[in-house]
């Protein structure tokens, strides 16, 4: 059936009232610790014209503190998600070959930050990049639509965003499970809502 977006988005209280969006489980998440698994993620992620996209960084908590981060940089399809972790320095250039790929679509909320991060960090210009946020404005929502607001609009659902993972270390060598799985699904959350988009005619 054919996506109608709302006139006005939901508010939280709606949303908290929706069943909860099914996002990757973690056999559905690779974490990319080698070059020889860096090689791997690389062939699958290019096999895709789009890919979600995202990052997470150590969190500051004092004023004029600059981030260190990006420490994790996550891609997703629509079935699967690969985590790439910044000390592991040897898989990076398989995550800066996608992210500089003109062919691959990289798509996310809010990019804006996650630029300045990678260029800051590793001097990196990303091409081909969606943000959603043009998507939706392009469609009259004169506020930002995130990634809870536009799954509960395109699926009746609703994304869990945890502000206690969200702000949790990311530059720790060996994420938790509830790390892996927010961050993977950030950028799966990011890719559906491309898709249902596209499907619905409403964005390139």
């Amino acid at each position: 059936m054919p996506v109608t977006l709302p006139a006005t988005p939901p508010d939280k209280t709606h949303i908290a009232t929706l069943p909860p969006f099914t996002g990757l489980t973690l056999e559905r998440i690779t974490v990319v610790t080698c070059r020889a698994s860096a090689e791997a993620a690389l062939l699958q992620m290019l096999r895709h014209d789009a890919l979600g996209f995202d990052t997470e960084s150590r969190p500051t908590f004092h004023k004029g503190q600059n981030s260190e981060g990006p420490h994790v940089l996550q891609f997703s399809s629509m079935d699967r998600a690969w985590l790439f972790q910044s000390h592991q320095q040897e898989t990076l250039s398989a995550a800066f070959e996608v992210l500089q790929s003109a062919q691959v679509a990289k798509v996310g909320f809010g990019l804006k930050s996650d630029l300045g991060h990678l260029g800051t960090r590793f001097g990196i210009i990303p091409q081909q990049l969606i943000d959603l946020d043009h998507s939706f404005r392009a469609q009259g929502y004169r506020q930002q639509i995130g990634a809870k607001t536009a799954i509960a609009m395109l699926f009746g659902q609703k994304l869990a965003k945890s502000k206690h993972i969200s702000t949790s270390n990311w530059a720790i060598k060996q994420l938790a499970e509830r790390q892996l799985l927010y961050a993977a699904n950030d950028a799966y959350a990011a890719i559906c809502v491309h898709q249902a988009l596209l499907d619905a005619g409403l964005s390139r």
